[in-house]
């Protein structure tokens, strides 16, 4: 994993932001568009959005080198890794869909796909161990990603990450007598109190999502 890397590039995101305030002002520019599901405080409304993104973004190397690592304790990062290193490689090497796309708001692309990757990894360990990978709730946090990022383009993210993880996970990844090994420590306290840090991240940034708000 190179997260140095992805940690670099997104500095260097911060620092465009900083200088042009180019998501900050796409976001607002989104904000009466937004669905009604999407919850924001009457008061700084878009400084909340665009800080949520940064967040959302700059959470992703950490997150990867968390799941390369859990992965290694549970002795399947043969299979982990090379689906962690594709959300890894579209920071690093975006494909052509993302041409245009500078600063911050590209990183929100990556950010979500990396994101989706590790939320459906953690979908697999809870069919087949009956604990995430990661108890990381980003599952809020993705849906209002998408949101942003528009319904047709994280569809086509979403069906990537999906073929990704139908070449490389399958049942048999899962049948390995050291991730049977490795089941009772992903349920213990001590496992469950190391992963407290990550607490649901559109709740921590003051952005919430009301599901039985219908489309406007």
């Amino acid at each position: 994993m190179n997260t140095a890397a992805l940690r670099e590039q997104i500095q260097k995101a911060q620092q465009h932001e900083a200088e042009t305030g180019l998501l900050t002002r796409q976001l607002e520019s989104k904000l009466p568009h937004l669905h009604p599901s999407i919850q924001l405080p009457e008061t700084d409304a878009k400084g909340v959005l665009t800080r949520f993104v940064a967040a959302y973004i700059d959470e992703v190397p950490d997150l990867l080198d968390a799941a390369n690592e859990v992965a290694k304790e549970a002795g399947i990062q043969s299979q982990i890794t090379p689906v962690l290193k594709i959300a890894e490689q579209y920071f690093l090497q975006p494909p052509a869909i993302m041409a245009g796309h500078i600063g911050l708001d590209s990183l929100l692309d990556e950010a979500y796909l990396a994101h989706r990757f590790v939320e459906e990894v953690n979908d697999l360990y809870i069919k087949h161990l009956g604990q995430p990978l990661i108890p990381l709730d980003m599952t809020v946090a993705n849906l209002i990603a998408h949101q942003l990022i528009g319904e047709e383009f994280a569809n086509q993210l979403d069906e990537a990450v999906h073929h990704a993880l139908d070449e490389m996970l399958d049942d048999q990844s899962f049948a390995l007598e050291s991730v049977e090994a490795y089941r009772e420590k992903l349920s213990s306290p001590h496992t469950g109190a190391a992963w407290k840090r990550w607490p649901c991240m559109s709740r921590r940034l003051g952005v919430g999502l009301d599901l039985d708000q219908p489309a406007a």
